[in-house]
């Protein structure tokens, strides 16, 4: 989520296929054990909040968080244990705020799973452009990623397809306000493994570092794409040591990717080797913790992860039952 600052990926009740990890992936899994220190880094105010994105601000240091209920957006500030509201609930039309990017010039991109995305000028908390999704059929907008030169690719996970703005486009549709439609770049419909109908598939996207290729991850079928950029090549990426199902939200730093794993009680991150080129990755580790309280994507940074405690399965959207509060954004030494 980025990195512009990471991460949607949502998982939703109409998931509702099992998911099973492979036999290889359950070999590699373990319990956080004394190595990793998960702890709470953040508190968010509120009794539904359900938090899903989190992106950081390079300049300052704060985190944004978004609420997969009633889409508020919360900043997290270094050294303060509660986060306040940045962004109100249902504020410019949102019903939800999955994938959360920050990018260079200090503007707050969040994803709403059935309209699109909004952008902000962070400083001023104003609305500087919307981009939709068009067409009457299924569609859920998720995550999000930006390349070095300001271009944000966005994926549907009904769809099957990545969206891309430019900056180019984001300064004209700033410029003339209104809705600008969402224009997609990257359709991997005929390359991802064909699944039942209302299958979420595209969910987590991370832009290597220097803009060579996007890494985009097929929750249900366990596979990672890799779109090289500018030309759109897409291969599927070779895994060893396991498969990447119910990956969600990804993190991608110096060659490691780090991958959230939220449905069926995984309750897990896998980090990842990724080759040079980045067609091939070998699963490192992998931990499985009930204290990540299903984990829908996170974001690194000095050292830790920082990881969205969604609790979807406790009243929220994968399950009945009271959700444990506050609400917080947890931080995960060791991996």
């Amino acid at each position: 989520m980025y990195r512009a600052a990471r991460r949607y990926s949502i998982v939703v009740a109409t998931l509702a296929a099992p998911l099973l990890l492979g036999s290889a992936a359950q070999a590699a899994g373990s319990t956080a054990d004394g190595r990793v220190r998960i702890s709470t880094a953040y508190e968010l105010p509120g009794d539904r909040v359900y938090p899903e994105g989190i992106a950081a601000d390079p300049s300052t240091g704060d985190l944004y968080i978004g609420s997969y209920e009633g889409g508020a957006v919360f900043k997290a500030t270094p050294g303060q244990r509660v986060a306040k509201e940045f962004l109100p609930a249902r504020g410019d039309g949102r019903s939800q705020a999955l994938g959360l990017e920050v990018d260079r010039a200090r503007r707050l991109w969040v994803v709403d799973r059935l309209t699109g995305v909004a952008v902000y000028d962070i400083p001023s908390q104003r609305l500087l452009a919307r981009f939709t999704v068009t067409g009457q059929g299924a569609r859920l907008v998720n995550d999000m990623a930006i390349t070095p030169d300001g271009t944000a690719y966005i994926t549907d996970s009904r769809r099957t397809v990545v969206y891309r703005v430019t900056p180019a486009e984001l300064a004209k549709a700033s410029e003339q306000g209104g809705e600008t439609p969402l224009t997609p770049a990257f359709d991997l419909t005929t390359v991802v493994e064909p699944h039942g109908p209302d299958t979420i598939t595209l969910n987590g996207i991370v832009a290597e570092p220097s803009g060579r290729y996007l890494l985009t991850v097929d929750m249900t079928g366990g596979d990672l794409y890799r779109i090289g950029l500018p030309s759109g090549t897409i291969d599927k990426v070779a895994l060893h040591g396991g498969d990447i199902a119910t990956g969600d939200g990804m993190e991608l730093q110096n060659g490691t990717l780090w991958a959230a794993h939220p449905i069926k009680d995984a309750n897990a991150i896998s980090r990842w080797r990724i080759g040079s080129d980045g067609r091939t990755a070998r699963m490192t580790r992998r931990i499985t913790d009930q204290a990540l309280q299903t984990p829908t994507t996170l974001l690194r940074k000095h050292g830790r992860l920082y990881v969205v405690r969604s609790q979807f399965d406790k009243g929220g959207p994968t399950g009945p039952g009271i959700p444990q509060l506050p609400f917080t954004i947890a931080s995960v030494r060791g991996i």
